[in-house]
């Protein structure tokens, strides 16, 4: 029997497995012909997907990778267990390496490799550097799939996306069919999202036995992911990082502005030698209000914002250089998901925009909050790549010493409201009873319920109603769902509209950055000198 054959029957095997309760309602409801018919579509549709994706791959590895010693004992715990866990510090080459040894395996074929990023510009950046260390097209064998955008085909057999796409998947293909192993990468970050993934795959692999789960996580809070797929076997895989010399600015030495703080540090920097330096700050605003310091103070260097509203021809300018010293002034954007070139020198403030929710207020905060120690060794980490590197932390030691071990993991600041919408919309049962990696505070859990109730978005026992799938299926918030459904229903949804995307964003006042100027044109007639 053929490859392809094999292939063929697993497919088979598999979705009578997955979808059996679905097949036999339809052989109740229907003609034996009938469900057969159906049957025998399915076949020719996973021969022909089978086929398309029948392609010759050579899959190499960079020796320079540390990740490379261990891809054999990857591939043998992949085997032999249903999740693995693969822990390492940046710069390991856990991002780029695992999609190509997965599919040097033979996975891909019959369902596609599915790779999961946090943010929208390490999915794009992922999926073209894999691609071309494969050197395919991007769309062809490695895709990428994020809001708006979509660089897939059918042949496609790793694809890239937010966890947020595969998230939104799991409405139309409940069992995850379309895929046959899933690289979580970033588990560390904690997002709503990923928590979310992680509980529903510790649910799905008992149903799915044949699907394989890698959990990728850069700090050493491993174990907490291994005790939750039932003690996961942990690769450790030793980071590529060259020493990082650690400075640390005491208060006095600190002049109380920011801007001014980064200016010096980074003049200190480029005394030292060659090589570019990345600024972390909390949000766009910070970027913009330093960037203009530094212009004004005509720092000799090419000054790149890098935070996640840009556009993908912005957010690519940090992957070209142009011969001269490059500052980038970026977001948490870089502190994992995303790998800036050419580094070698970080400044760390030390803050960055955290989430949090007062159930007492019922207010969604973005306060700026200080770093956890987690989070500032991964910024330090980020100038370890390519030679000896030096870190300007803006705080002291003991500041640093005092901080918590990790950040918190976002489930645990957020309102849950619509995690319980999803929850019910997707029929997986009450929050308190689904295996979350650390299970949220029972007083969220009961204000997202009271507030779905509110919304009447869940009714008698807390069963989603008709009026919650119509929010649940909106991109927002449920309360401005809410909104949004009942100013159609009264007439007024243009202006409601505009309200609810004003009070979805940080700022109403954003423009979009290559159109800044004509924007500031058009908001000119509404200045007023004591606004």
């Amino acid at each position: 029997m053929s490859a392809v054959t094999d292939g063929i029957v697993r497919s088979i095997d598999q979705c009578m497995l997955i979808d059996r309760h679905k097949f036999k309602s339809r052989l109740k409801r229907s003609k034996s012909s009938q469900a057969l018919d159906q049957l025998k579509s399915l076949i020719e549709q996973s021969k022909s997907l089978a086929l398309s994706r029948q392609q010759e791959v050579s899959v190499e590895y960079p020796d320079s990778l540390p990740i490379t010693q261990r891809v054999e004992d990857i591939k043998g715990c992949v085997r032999d267990h249903p999740v693995v866990i693969v822990a390492g510090e940046t710069g390991s080459g856990k991002t780029t390496q695992l999609p190509k040894l997965l599919l040097d395996m033979g996975f891909g074929v019959y369902g596609a490799i599915g790779h999961t990023q946090p943010r929208r510009i390490a999915a794009r950046s992922v999926a073209n550097r894999i691609s071309e260390e494969l050197g395919s097209t991007l769309g062809n064998l490695v895709g990428f799939k994020v809001r708006f955008d979509d660089v897939t085909s059918p042949a496609s057999r790793i694809k890239l996306m937010t966890d947020g796409i595969l998230l939104a998947e799991l409405a139309n293909d409940p069992y995850l069919n379309q895929y046959d192993c899933l690289v979580i990468d970033e588990a560390h970050e904690r997002s709503l999202n990923i928590d979310f993934l992680l509980g529903y795959l510790k649910r799905l692999i008992s149903k799915r036995r044949d699907l394989k789960v890698i959990i990728t996580s850069a700090t050493l809070n491993t174990e907490r992911f291994s005790k939750h797929f039932d003690n996961a076997p942990i690769i450790e895989v030793s980071g590529r990082t060259y020493p990082v010399e650690i400075r640390y600015r005491s208060a006095d030495a600190l002049q109380g502005d920011t801007a001014l703080d980064i200016e010096g540090a980074i003049k200190e920097l480029m005394s030292e030698g060659r090589g570019d330096i990345l600024v972390f700050l909390p949000g766009e605003r910070d970027i913009k209000e330093v960037q203009k310091h530094l212009q004004q103070r005509k720092v000799d260097a090419d000054l790149l914002p890098l935070f996640g509203r840009l556009s993908a021809s912005e957010q690519n300018r940090i992957f070209t250089n142009g011969g001269r010293r490059r500052v980038v002034l970026a977001t948490n954007i870089a502190e994992t998901s995303l790998t800036v070139p050419g580094i070698r020198y970080v400044v760390d403030p030390g803050v960055a925009r955290i989430s949090r929710y007062s159930y007492r207020t019922k207010v969604q905060r973005l306060p700026v909050e200080k770093i956890s120690q987690a989070s500032a060794n991964q910024r330090a980490g980020r100038c370890g790549r390519v030679a000896d590197g030096i870190c300007i932390r803006l705080f002291d030691l003991e500041d640093y010493e005092a901080r918590p071990e990790y950040t918190d993991p976002e489930l645990l600041r957020t309102n849950l409201g619509s995690v319980i919408l999803q929850m019910a919309l997707l029929r997986l049962g009450d929050v308190e009873s689904f295996p979350f990696v650390d299970p949220p505070d029972v007083k969220f859990v009961r204000d997202g319920y009271r507030l779905l109730q509110e919304l009447k978005a869940l009714g008698k026992n807390n069963r989603i109603t008709t009026l919650g799938k119509k929010i649940a299926r909106l991109p927002v918030d449920p309360r401005f769902g809410r909104m949004l459904i009942e100013a159609q229903t009264l007439g007024v949804l243009p202006s409601v509209r505009i309200i609810v995307a004003g009070l979805s964003v940080q700022d109403p006042r954003e423009r979009p950055l290559e159109h800044a100027e004509q924007a500031d044109q058009c908001h000119k007639v509404f200045q007023d000198e004591q606004s």
